[in-house]
């Protein structure tokens, strides 16, 4: 089986981590990374967003010659995911809708825990528009640039942990969704503090893949 992950931005490091992470859930799959070097360095907000779509989608072709089973877009927030699926032509998921299907079949009421406040409306459209709006508890900016917390350390931590535990006392949060790419890699260490379970975007694709691809998914 051949996942390949398209990254929607131009930064090759966060490639990097997001592939990186998705062999550490499934070893025995097949799993590339592609950067739109057509984007923006980072999607933060709608307009980031928007702008990185044509090369996104520009990609598709070379993923289907790579042969992908699945493709998955590696933005959380799932930029350009319905014009990918309408021009695929295989199974194409997003981060941001994987992370709320596994909340869901976890039976978790989630917190999103994103990065700047400009992510936000766009997340919320999302659950909104995909149906998960009744089991979301909120939806909480970090203040931290995506760059930023894909470069990690113990401040970026710290702050990513005082948000999860404020949505989990204040917001009535049972999980918490890591709401960035960036996350995957200090998912880990984040998961080591947190008092409630964390689902990261990234490793729940590389599980759903699995189903949407035919295949039974690996007991861990």
């Amino acid at each position: 089986m051949k996942i390949v992950y398209i990254n929607p931005n131009s930064t090759e490091s966060m490639t990097d981590g997001i592939v990186a992470t998705a062999r550490q859930v499934l070893p025995e799959a097949d799993i590339i990374g592609l950067t739109n070097n057509q984007g923006p360095a980072a999607i933060q907000g709608k307009a980031d967003g928007d702008a990185a779509i044509p090369g996104l989608l520009s990609l598709l072709p070379v993923a289907r010659t790579e042969g992908a089973d699945v493709i998955v877009i590696a933005c959380f927030d799932d930029t350009g995911l319905a014009e990918a699926r309408a021009q695929a032509g295989c199974p194409v998921l997003g981060i941001g809708q994987s992370s709320f299907v596994m909340a869901q079949l976890l039976g978790l009421r989630f917190s999103v825990i994103t990065s700047l406040p400009v992510s936000i409306p766009v997340i919320q459209e999302n659950i909104e528009q995909q149906g998960f709006s009744g089991i979301c508890a909120s939806v909480r900016a970090s203040g931290l640039p995506v760059l930023t917390i894909d470069e990690g350390g113990p401040e970026v931590l710290d702050c990513l942990i005082g948000e999860i535990e404020a949505a989990a006392r204040d917001d009535g949060a049972a999980c918490a969704v890591l709401g960035c790419a960036g996350m995957a890699h200090i998912e880990p260490e984040l998961a080591s503090r947190s008092h409630v379970p964390l689902i990261e975007g990234v490793a729940a694709s590389a599980r759903l893949s699995m189903v949407v691809a035919g295949r039974s998914v690996p007991v861990q």
